[in-house]
Parts: C-alpha cells; sequence; structure tokens
C-alpha cells in the first residue's frame, strides 16, 4: 500500500492526532469536528475518489456498496497494524450499543480486497444490515465504520466517506423509507460548518442536474469548505470536453475551492489487477487532448492530494480554537443540566439520600429566615416572599394598627367637651324597648365606607381552612352615646343605685364584633405567608419539579393540620375575650378610672356595683369611659396573644410549625412506596440522565485530548 506520508507532511499531526481522539471518543455528535467528508450520488465515482486518496480496496459488489459512514484514519506508528471498530448511533439503543461497540478487528497488519470485503460483511451484520433490505432489517445504518491504519511510513489523514444519494429506489434492495434516510444522514454531515466537503459529480453527466451540489451551495454558501471533484473525464462524449474545461478553470459554475479532475480505473483495469491506476492516470492527462491543456495542479491524484492537504492545514488551524471552546461551553451546558435533574435517586438508598440531603437544606434556609439572615443566602434576594420573618412581622403590624383604628364599631368620644355636647333624650317609651332595639337600629343603615380584612390571595387548596375575603365597615363616628343611651335603657332591669353588671360584656361584645373578621383574615394571611414560603423554599432546594409535587403532596395534610390548629387555637382566643367574663390583672383599667382596687384582679362588675346611684347621663358616660379603658386593655392583649401564640407559635417560630414538618426524621419514617412515589425518576429521566452521563463522560474526555 502507497503511503501518504509524503503527501500530508504539513498537515500538524498533533492536531489530526486530536481530532481523531475526539471523533473516537463521540465527542463529534455533541460539537462539528473539523473533517473531510467525501459526498455524491450513487454511481459519481466516489469510491474510486476514496480508493485512490486512501490506497483502500473498496468493495464493488451491489450488496457491499456503502450503506454506512466509514471514518478512515491514518496515524503514524513504528508497528504497522490496522484496527476496525464500530462508532454506534447517537440514538442507538443500550442494547445495540453494547453490542457494536463490543465488536472490532485488531489482528490485520494489512487490507486488502478479499479480508476488506469479508470485515464489510461482517460490519453488515453487526449493525443490523440485511443486504437485500428484508422487511425486519434496516438496508442503511447511521453507525459509523471505523478504520484506523498506523504504520511507520504513515501520516494523520482523516476521511469519512458516507453513502451516496439516490432518487430511484431498487425493488428487493432499498425503498423510500432508505432514500429518505441517506438523504438525511448525508445532509447532516454536509451541515456540519467544519467539514471539508469533497463533492464527487461525474464529468460525463449535465452540472445542472447534479443535487450534490445545490445540497452544497446551499449549506456552503461562501463556499469555503467545498471542492468540486469531477470523475470519470475518459468518458465525457466527443465535443463536449469544453464544458468541463470551461467549469475546471472557473469560467462556469465557479467554486472558491475550485474544481479537480480525477481519472478512475475502468472496469478492465479493475480486473485486471495488474495495472498502476496512478500511472493509467498520469498517462491519461499527459497524452489525451484537451485534458492534456489543464494545469497539472488541477488534475490527478498527487496533485489532489497536495491540494486537499492546503485546504486541511489551513481549514483545522481556523477551526480548532473554536473546537477548544465550543467543546468547553458544551460541557458547562451538560453539567448544568444533569445538575437540574438532581442526584441520582433510583433506589430507596439514593433516594433516602436525596430527600434528607435537600430536607436540611430546607431546615437551614428556614433558620436564616426566621433568623433574618438573608445576607448568607442569595436565594433572599432571587426570592423576597423567602423573607418570611419580615413579611409575618409587617402583617403583624398591620394587623395591630387595623384592630386600633377599625377594629371597634363605634369611635370613641375623646373628651368631656364631646361628652358635654351629649343631650340625652326623654325617655317615654321604657316599656316597648326591648334588649334588641339598639343593634337592631343601629344595624338598619350599612356605612359607606369599607375595608378588606384580607391582603393577600389565599392558595385555592387551602380555601376550606381559612377565612374568606371579607369587607367590613368603618367606625361609625358620632353615635356611640345614641348606641349606650339605647343599650343602657333596653337592658336595665329591677337594680336600684347601680349600673346592671352585664351592660360591660353586652357592649363590649358588640363594639368588638369585628375582632373575629379581623383576627381571621390576619390568620390567613399568615397562613398564605407560611403556604407560599413553604412552596418557594422546596423550588429552591429542589429544583426538580415532580419531586417537589411529591413533597408537597406527602407535606398536604400534615400542613392542613397545622394551619387548621392554628384558626382553631385563634377561635378559642376570641371566645375567651367575646364570650368570657371581663377581666384585666393591667392596672391601666383602674388608674383611668381612678377607682378603688378590690384584689389582684379587679372584675368590673365589682367597680360598677360599688358606683353610687346617679342619673341616666351620668351612668352612660361612664359606661362610656369604664368600655372604652377596658377595650384598650382587651385589645392590645388580644393583639399580643394572637401574635405571639395563633401566629407565630403555632404557625412561624413555634417547635411543631408547619415549617418544621421537612425534616430528615420524616424522611426517615417514609415507606418505600412513598419513597418511589416522591423521589423515583420515571422512565423519561432515567434515560435522559444516562444520555447526559455519556455525553459529560464524552466530553470531559474530550476536553482531556483538548488540554
Amino acid at each position: 500500500m502507497e503511503s501518504l506520508g509524503s503527501h500530508f507532511g504539513f498537515v500538524d499531526p498533533g492536531l489530526l492526532e486530536k481530532i481523531d481522539k475526539l471523533f473516537a471518543c463521540n465527542v463529534g455528535e455533541y460539537v462539528d469536528l473539523p473533517q473531510l467528508v467525501v459526498v455524491g450520488d450513487q454511481s459519481s465515482g466516489k469510491s474510486s475518489v476514496l480508493e485512490a486518496l486512501t490506497k483502500l480496496p473498496f468493495p464493488r459488489e451491489s450488496s457491499l456498496c456503502t450503506r454506512f459512514a466509514t471514518q478512515i484514519i491514518f496515524r503514524r506508528s513504528q508497528e504497522a497494524r490496522v484496527t476496525v471498530s464500530v462508532i454506534p448511533a447517537q440514538d442507538a439503543s443500550k442494547e445495540h450499543e453494547d453490542a457494536v461497540r463490543a465488536w472490532t478487528v485488531n489482528d490485520l497488519r494489512s487490507i486488502d480486497a478479499e479480508p476488506f470485503a469479508k470485515i464489510v460483511t461482517q460490519v453488515n451484520g453487526v449493525m443490523g444490515l440485511e443486504p437485500d433490505a428484508s422487511g425486519s432489517k434496516s438496508t442503511f445504518s447511521n453507525d459509523v465504520l471505523r478504520l484506523e491504519i498506523a504504520g511507520p511510513k504513515e501520516d494523520h489523514l482523516s476521511v469519512i466517506d458516507v453513502p451516496g444519494i439516490f432518487k430511484r429506489t431498487t425493488a428487493g434492495e432499498t425503498t423510500k423509507s432508505d432514500m429518505e434516510m441517506v438523504e438525511y444522514m448525508v445532509h447532516g454531515y454536509m451541515s456540519n460548518s467544519r467539514s471539508v466537503m469533497l463533492a464527487v459529480v461525474p464529468a460525463n453527466v449535465d452540472i445542472a442536474t447534479q443535487e450534490i451540489l445545490e445540497k452544497a451551495e446551499e449549506l456552503d454558501p461562501d463556499g469555503i469548505r467545498t471542492l468540486g471533484v469531477l470523475t470519470k473525464p475518459d468518458l465525457v462524449d466527443e465535443g463536449a470536453e469544453k464544458n468541463v474545461i470551461d467549469l475546471v478553470e472557473g469560467r462556469k459554475h465557479e467554486l472558491r475551492l475550485g474544481w479537480h479532475v480525477l481519472r478512475n480505473a475502468s472496469q478492465a483495469e479493475l480486473n485486471k489487477r495488474t495495472t498502476d491506476r496512478d500511472i493509467a492516470e498520469r498517462r491519461f492527462f499527459a497524452d489525451n487532448s484537451p485534458w492534456n491543456s489543464l494545469g497539472k495542479e488541477r488534475v490527478g491524484i498527487a496533485s489532489f492530494k497536495d491540494r486537499l492537504q492546503e485546504i486541511l492545514t489551513n481549514h483545522i488551524r481556523r477551526e480548532f480554537p473554536k473546537v477548544k471552546s465550543e467543546v468547553a461551553k458544551k460541557l458547562r451546558s451538560c453539567q448544568q443540566n444533569l445538575q437540574a435533574l438532581g442526584a441520582k435517586r433510583q433506589t430507596p438508598t439514593e433516594q433516602i439520600k436525596y430527600l434528607t440531603g435537600i430536607s436540611m437544606e430546607f431546615h437551614k434556609l428556614v433558620e436564616e429566615a426566621l433568623a433574618s439572615s438573608y445576607s448568607r443566602a442569595d436565594v433572599f434576594d432571587e426570592k423576597p416572599r423567602l423573607r418570611l420573618a419580615t413579611a409575618v412581622v409587617n402583617r403583624g403590624e398591620l394587623m395591630s394598627e387595623v384592630m386600633a383604628t377599625k377594629g371597634h364599631a363605634f369611635n370613641f368620644e375623646s373628651s368631656d367637651m364631646d361628652k358635654g355636647a351629649h343631650k340625652l333624650e326623654s325617655y317615654t317609651s321604657s316599656v316597648s324597648k326591648s334588649s334588641d332595639v339598639a343593634t337592631t337600629k343601629l344595624d338598619d343603615h350599612e356605612p359607606e365606607k369599607t375595608f378588606e380584612v384580607r391582603q393577600l390571595q389565599c392558595h385555592f387548596e387551602l380555601e376550606d381552612v381559612v377565612h374568606v375575603p371579607e369587607r367590613l365597615p368603618e367606625p361609625r363616628d358620632g353615635s356611640i352615646y345614641t348606641w349606650l343611651e339605647e343599650v343602657y335603657y333596653g337592658t336595665r332591669g329591677f337594680e336600684i343605685g347601680t349600673l346592671n353588671p352585664a351592660l360591660l360584656a353586652v357592649t363590649m361584645k358588640r363594639q368588638s364584633k369585628k375582632w373575629k373578621s379581623l383576627a381571621l383574615g390576619y390568620m390567613a394571611d399568615v397562613v398564605t405567608l407560611a403556604h407560599t414560603f413553604v412552596m418557594d423554599l422546596l423550588s429552591v432546594v429542589c429544583p426538580v419539579v415532580r419531586v417537589q409535587r411529591g413533597v408537597m403532596s406527602l407535606l398536604m395534610d400534615h400542613l392542613r393540620e397545622k394551619y387548621r390548629s392554628a384558626m382553631t387555637h385563634t377561635k378559642f382566643l376570641l371566645e375567651v375575650e367575646l364570650d368570657g367574663t371581663p377581666a384585666t390583672l393591667n392596672h391601666y383599667f383602674n388608674e383611668n378610672l381612678e377607682k378603688c382596687q378590690y384584689g389582684e384582679v379587679v372584675r368590673v362588675e365589682d367597680i360598677m356595683q360599688s358606683r353610687p346611684t346617679s342619673n341616666a347621663d351620668h351612668d352612660i358616660q361612664d359606661l362610656h369611659d369604664i368600655l372604652k379603658s377596658y377595650y384598650k386593655v382587651a385589645r392590645k392583649r388580644f393583639v399580643d396573644s394572637l401574635r405571639m401564640q395563633a401566629a407565630d407559635y403555632y404557625l412561624i417560630t413555634g417547635p411543631k410549625t408547619p415549617l418544621k414538618l421537612f425534616s430528615p426524621e420524616l424522611v426517615a419514617g417514609m415507606t418505600l412506596e412513598q419513597l418511589e412515589e416522591v423521589a423515583g425518576e420515571d422512565l423519561i429521566i432515567k434515560r435522559r440522565r444516562a444520555q447526559l452521563k455519556k455525553e459529560q463522560k464524552d466530553l470531559e474526555d474530550g476536553k482531556k485530548i483538548l488540554s
């Protein structure tokens, strides 16, 4: 076999070897690599061009014609050897990939026509091809035959041969789907922006009918990587040679890289096996007109190799830095995609480890959020809703302000002048008045201004747990004495010299009627804040949507139970304040009234019973002062209890809040079914992970080769 060393000596062998190794470790599946690709229609003489270029005896039998891409690699080595293997297609199944990679031939010292034909026959079987295109077998394959030829006289060269495109099927051999598959395969190799295309076209046909040239012009509009190769000049009809000469000399269908003419061996010469192909070609171009008028640099295999060497060298040097950059970029993208899938979780052990890890990260961020340590993690800037402590405090302050300014039914009078301005209307129909006169009369007309008790939109899955949105009326101005008068006259009985002890409880319940809606609305917002926090934090620690949903599904019943407990405690606090006997230990109440204290606990009915008899006006003013003093004490007490107990303890900072549910302890108690349901990988994810793992390994190997 003739050495290629003298022809490709100027190509940097180090660069070529790296490119070959990148192909061998499948980097070409992810990054376009510089390569020589021989393309053409069937019967264009493509195999003859490849044989002349590589000196390999490609089989020409119809059953062994090119049915797959073939990568031929020449490499200099001290020992002569030939290694044959198959690179599986990118979309090959795991079973096919394993079978293909297991097949190899590496005990050859040279490769002649007969052993080469046998190897191609074996490769057809390995790839699952059937020469006669039987129904269960394919005729063409996306697998790649890889021939590595090493020897002391070889220089580095890599060339890829692809099946020839065809437009008519052959009964019993090819089908329409085969035709489409070949076209798609050839298009894939030609569309590689780093492929140097050797577009093989017979000189004895109309150039305008050659589809391969149309494809080349479409995919390489600048013509920087297309070299036209004209074959079969000896078959050009007499008188038609001028068209070919015009083509080669650039007067027609000009290509930037130009055209080159090669004379293929005739069938008779092939049968003899004694004719030297290169000598016969040199004689043809030297002795036959008008071919001998063409410059020697445009005809023959020797000058073709020199021209190819120049193009390949420039192309590889131009593209190699881009390859390094793109491999690194693809590797980063692959690693990011793998990271997005999360840790592998295909076994119970992997699932427990994965869930435990994210639960610990969840707990860590919960602690930082409650401590307002927002500078310790970027997520608090990226997702402001995770600033839970701040949101809860702000909502608590708003609740306290609303309770102070809008929580009462009637605005209290603020000065004695206001009290003195009030004139009691004479009581004329005490018999007809009942205890519900006041509420009936005052409730007949709704106030014009209202306000919303909720500030946040509720999660739909919690609508049956929390208070629904509601609008309440603003407090009424200038009508409190009228109301107290009606209550006073509507509730007195046979007591003499004292106020009815039930008056404070009655008026307090009516004055604080909005507390229930305000408290439940506030708690609904805190529940919403906590629930939103849990969901948002899960999306941070666990980017896998399926696992997020699985964890939320696992937690939901427990979360709802926690939320219900908080709402139940809120209702308990309301019951104590609104339905219990008014009482306080706060000295502010006594100081405000400037009355005698009766023990440690001051019972309002004791104070009221001890007061001397006074006229109705005086009694109603005293009732106003007592209600005002007690309401302020009770409101502050209730606001603090609501905030500290129902909101903070039950929902935010307590030892058993919803924020503490997702923990390593919860994970440890999960059943195998729960682990699989929550954290298990579905088939699509398993396949995706396997693909990315393979891609990562290939690209990491490629990065090592390029370093």
